[in-house]
């Protein structure tokens, strides 16, 4: 496997300088299954990107621990997901957490109620497993949960805002009261206009945390069509929608290359703008994300072959 050559920042001939800089500290999601395909982190992302291992019901606790183990080893910051609704109890919560702690040197956590509609215990917010004190008691210093651009009718069944507002600014008490470092972590969506609205409505509420927002990476335009429903993408999908009239680009690769120029253009027209950087849902491969990113970032980095990835649909706080 080719290792991508990681040049300084300011080498910048992908897009334009604002949305290359917008790339700089990119993080990106693997699952255990699809993490086992990568030879080596370290050939195709740079060195400390943090990666999130999500955690999709079924899969053993034992597969996300070694998975963990081995990209800690390789020395990248490791943020595994703790879906709520799958999770037996506080005991195992502990459990968990304690494993990664201890078995994986994982400090880093996605807090996220999860998919699932039913609870396997009796866990089914994000916000419980945060009242645990299981984190802090174990040394866990950074503590990331979702965020939802477009709207989250698990939450809002009216299509409203109030309960997920609430929850986020629970949150953020919640942080400042412990002393955890907190950022908000996004659904993928495809239209800047809606993001850079939430944002402002967020600031409006009084929040403060940054935001990762979510980028969907290269993938073939059938397979984002069917993520972003699955996942409840709602007003952006118009803008697959649009592009899958023209046959011509089924099968074309679409890459998030005017996403990032809007969302740069209206982050350096508003300073006090809360995304700080991109979170990248490889649903076209962590081979072809991790190109496309060094290609945005102004390095050299080609695509490789497309390796599937099934992304847990988080529609809950």
């Amino acid at each position: 496997m080719p290792i991508l050559p990681f040049r300084q920042p300011g080498l910048r001939d992908g897009l334009g300088v604002d949305a290359a800089r917008l790339m700089d500290g990119f993080s990106i999601e693997v699952m255990p299954r699809t993490a086992a395909k990568i030879a080596d982190f370290r050939a195709i992302v740079p060195k400390g990107t943090r990666i999130y291992i999500a955690h999709l019901e079924g899969t053993p606790i034992d597969d996300m621990i070694a998975t963990a183990r081995r990209l800690r080893g390789e020395g990248f910051a490791v943020m595994p997901h703790f879906p709520a609704r799958i999770i037996a109890g506080p005991d195992e919560l502990n459990h968990w957490i304690n494993r990664y702690r201890h078995e994986a040197d994982v400090t880093e956590a996605l807090v996220l109620a999860g998919g699932p509609t039913t609870p396997v215990g009796g866990l089914d917010s994000s916000m419980q497993l945060l009242e645990t004190g299981y984190f802090e008691a174990a040394g866990f210093e950074r503590l990331h949960v979702a965020g939802h651009p477009e709207g989250n009718r698990d939450i809002d069944p009216d299509g409203g805002t109030n309960a997920v507002d609430q929850a986020l600014l629970w949150k953020q008490d919640y942080a400042a009261r412990t002393g955890t470092q907190m950022a908000i972590v996004t659904q993928f969506a495809f239209e800047a206009a809606g993001v850079l609205a939430w944002e402002r409505r967020l600031r409006g509420l009084g929040v403060t945390l940054p935001i990762h927002l979510g980028v969907a990476g290269p993938a073939k335009l059938q397979t984002l069509l069917k993520f972003a429903v699955a996942c409840g993408v709602g007003a952006s999908l118009s803008v697959l929608q649009k592009r899958a009239r023209d046959v011509t680009k089924l099968l074309m690769p679409f890459e998030p290359d005017a996403l990032l120029s809007d969302l740069a253009a209206g982050i350096a027209d508003d300073p006090g703008n809360l995304i700080s950087q991109i979170h990248l849902f490889p649903l076209g491969g962590i081979e072809a994300s991790a190109a496309f990113a060094a290609k945005a970032r102004g390095q050299s980095g080609a695509a490789h072959d497309e390796t599937k990835l099934t992304i847990q649909t988080e529609r809950s706080i």
